[in-house]
C-alpha cells in the first residue's frame, strides 16, 4: 500500500461558523481570520494505492459551480484535484474507487464535472465506483432545511445516473471493517448522518482521515464544534470517544480542512486531550 496526499484546492469559511459557540477572541489564536472574518481552509484528500485498487478519499469542491457560488468561499492558492492526482503519478481515469466521507459539496463536488461543451454533466472519474452508505445517501438526497445548501443535486444525481454509485453495507458498530477496502471505518453522526472516516494501517501506524469530525488543529478541545453540525451535542460525545482512542493508541490524524497542518497526534493532559505533535505527511511516510 502507498498513500498520497491530494490537495484539491484551498478556500475560506466563516470563522464563527467553523467554531460555533466559541468566541472569536479564543478561536482566532489558532485560526486567524481576515478582515471578513474568514479563515483558511483546505480540501486535502487522500489517494490509496493498494494492489489493483486506486482509491481516492473525497474530491474537494470541483470547478463546475458558478462564479457567484465560488465567490462565497474565496478560493485561494494553486492546488487543484486533477493536477494533484497527476503529481502523484496517476490520471483521473486510473482511479478505481472514490470513497466519500460524506456528501457535502466540499467533499463530493469534484466527483462530477461539465462535459467539453458544458451541455451536460459527466463523471470526473470515468472508471471509478463511488462509495457512500445508504443511510447517508437517503439523508443527502432528501435533505433537511439546515443542510439543503450543502447537498447539491448536481453533485449527487449524476453519480447514480451513471451507474457508478455503490453502498457500503449497513454498519452496526462505531468502528467497522469496510468489506470492500483494506481499512476500517469510524462512523460519526454529529456533523451529518453516517459520516465515514477511514482508519488505515500504514507503515506500522494508524492514520485516520478526519473529515469533519476534527476539521482543524484548532478544533481539538471538546466544545469547539462547528456551527454546521446538525447534532452538536452528539459531536461532543463522538469527539470525546475518538480523541480518547487517538491519544491512548497513538493515532495519526490526517486533517482534511486544516490548510497549514497535514497530520497531527494528540495526548492526554490534565485539561483533557490536547495537541501533541504536528507533521508534514512526507516527514512520517516515505
Amino acid at each position: 500500500m502507498v498513500l498520497h496526499p491530494i490537495e484539491a484546492g484551498n478556500f475560506k469559511l466563516d470563522g464563527g461558523g467553523m467554531f460555533g459557540v466559541v468566541p472569536k477572541t479564543i478561536w482566532q489564536r489558532t485560526n486567524p481570520a481576515d478582515a471578513n472574518n474568514l479563515i483558511d481552509i483546505a480540501a486535502r484528500c487522500l489517494l490509496v494505492e493498494d494492489g489493483d485498487k486506486l482509491t481516492l478519499i473525497d474530491t474537494g469542491m470541483g470547478h463546475k459551480q458558478s462564479d457567484q457560488f465560488f465567490g462565497y468561499y474565496s478560493p485561494w492558492g494553486s492546488y487543484n484535484l486533477k493536477g494533484s492526482v497527476k503529481k502523484a503519478g496517476f490520471s483521473m481515469d486510473e482511479v478505481t474507487d472514490v470513497f466519500l466521507s460524506h456528501l457535502h459539496f466540499d467533499h463530493v463536488g469534484g466527483a462530477v464535472q461539465w462535459n467539453k461543451d458544458r451541455s451536460a454533466y459527466e463523471m470526473a472519474f470515468k472508471n471509478a465506483h463511488f462509495w457512500t452508505n445508504k443511510r447517508h445517501w437517503d439523508w443527502a438526497t432528501k435533505p433537511n432545511a439546515r443542510e439543503k445548501a450543502s447537498f447539491l443535486k448536481e453533485n449527487l444525481l449524476p453519480i447514480e445516473a451513471a451507474g457508478q454509485l455503490r453502498f457500503l453495507r449497513d454498519n452496526t458498530q462505531v468502528v467497522e471493517r469496510a468489506s470492500d477496502f483494506n481499512f476500517e471505518v469510524f462512523y460519526a453522526d454529529g456533523h451529518t448522518e453516517k459520516q465515514m472516516l477511514p482508519m488505515i494501517q500504514y507503515q506500522g501506524k494508524t492514520l485516520v482521515f478526519m473529515g469533519d469530525l476534527l476539521p482543524t488543529t484548532g478544533h481539538i478541545p471538546l466544545p469547539y464544534v462547528m456551527g454546521y453540525d446538525t447534532r452538536p451535542l452528539l459531536t461532543l460525545k463522538e469527539k470525546a470517544y475518538f480523541l480518547d482512542l487517538a491519544a491512548t493508541h497513538g493515532y495519526y490524524l490526517f486533517l482534511e480542512h486544516d490548510a497549514h497542518h497535514e497530520v497531527i497526534t494528540v495526548k492526554h493532559t490534565e485539561k483533557g486531550v490536547r495537541l501533541d505533535q504536528v507533521f508534514a505527511f512526507s516527514e512520517l511516510f516515505n
